[in-house]
């Protein structure tokens, strides 16, 4: 129900339903007070969320809603300042950020896609911006109980027919022993050893990029030759999927030639920092179409080369399922006229 009370010559009204945040506001005027509450409870009566602007009074920037998705994740499964979608919403913010999210146009979406687009983002990143945007605006409005139209589903025809959002696609780039060769011997002259460490553990270990920056000296277990992999990638569990690994082939001579004096991670490096000087070598190098996450790929097939099964193969990789892992082993028909691994 409402309530009105006058304070120092302006009205506010105050409405409370059960199951709803209370929503309130302050007038000039009695009637304008009774008009805005009446407009809460009409819209609650019909089942519908009351529109953001008519609840604050005022517009509601989008970065005010990633501002709020970014609290509400802190409760349960926070964000990373290394993570993918920590880079994402920091695109938004920048992006779309200024903008009235009640009135936010396919128009918009489509001018962030095109900017996107000439920064030299591809259709999949631009395609997992705007859907962590509908994912944003979707739980945010739910949680504050707002009315937020999806701009986001509208605007998904034509960002897909101008081509500006688009699948991954599947990739089956390895690099050749050549290139991978002349990419850790420009890393480690132009930009410093320890980046071309970070290139040969990559593929040593079959780690994603993320993964590689976080492993801590304090996850090594030396007698065994392990490495405690935490919060690795699983759509059903963000936090605390942790994994030992084996530290295969060089992958052990790696760790011990970094310097253990300085404590915390092993690699002490950004991540951002990693893929840009990756690019960079490839570019002075003239590697065509080479991108970090390979590494996993080149990695993981050459587990597959030297005899290892599935499950061996999936207990490094930290993947689930053959479905999922037989697209990273690239796997050639003819290497079966050798006979079975092992």
């Amino acid at each position: 129900m409402a309530s009105f009370t006058n304070r120092d010559g302006r009205w506010r009204a105050l409405v409370r339903r059960k199951g709803h945040p209370q929503y309130c506001s302050t007038f000039n005027t009695k009637a304008q007070a009774v008009a805005w509450a009446r407009q809460i409870e009409a819209d609650i009566d019909r089942g519908q969320a009351p529109a953001a602007e008519v609840v604050l009074g005022r517009r509601l920037l989008v970065g005010e809603l990633i501002d709020a998705y970014r609290k509400l994740r802190a409760t349960s499964r926070p964000i990373a300042d290394d993570a993918n979608e920590h880079y994402m919403l920091k695109a938004l913010a920048k992006g779309l950020g200024t903008l009235d999210a009640a009135r936010l146009q396919v128009s918009d979406l489509m001018g962030y896609a095109q900017a996107r687009s000439e920064g030299g983002a591809g259709p999949y990143t631009i395609n997992m911006d705007i859907g962590k945007l509908g994912t944003v605006m979707r739980l945010t409005s739910a949680h504050l109980k707002l009315q937020l139209r999806d701009v986001v589903a509208e605007a998904r025809p034509l960002l897909s027919h101008m081509g500006l959002i688009g699948g991954g696609g599947k990739r089956e780039r390895r690099p050749t022993e050549d290139e991978l060769h002349a990419l850790v011997a420009w890393l480690a002259s132009e930009r410093g050893q320890v980046y071309a460490d970070v290139v040969l553990f990559a593929v040593a270990t079959a780690l994603r990029r993320g993964e590689v920056m976080r492993v801590a000296w304090a996850d090594l277990d030396v007698d065994k030759k392990m490495l405690l992999v935490r919060d690795r990638k699983d759509p059903r569990q963000k936090v605390g999927n942790d994994q030992w690994i084996p530290l295969l082939g060089g992958a052990w001579g790696l760790v011990q030639a970094q310097p253990s004096d300085r404590g915390g991670r092993i690699f002490p490096l950004h991540e951002q920092t990693i893929s840009k000087y990756f690019k960079q070598a490839c570019d002075a190098l003239g590697v065509p179409d080479l991108h970090f996450h390979d590494l996993r790929h080149e990695g993981i097939s050459q587990l597959f080369e030297q005899g290892f099964d599935i499950p061996q193969v999936a207990l490094v990789s930290g993947h689930k399922s053959w479905n999922n892992l037989k697209r990273y082993a690239q796997l050639k028909p003819e290497d079966m006229h050798k006979g079975p691994a092992g």
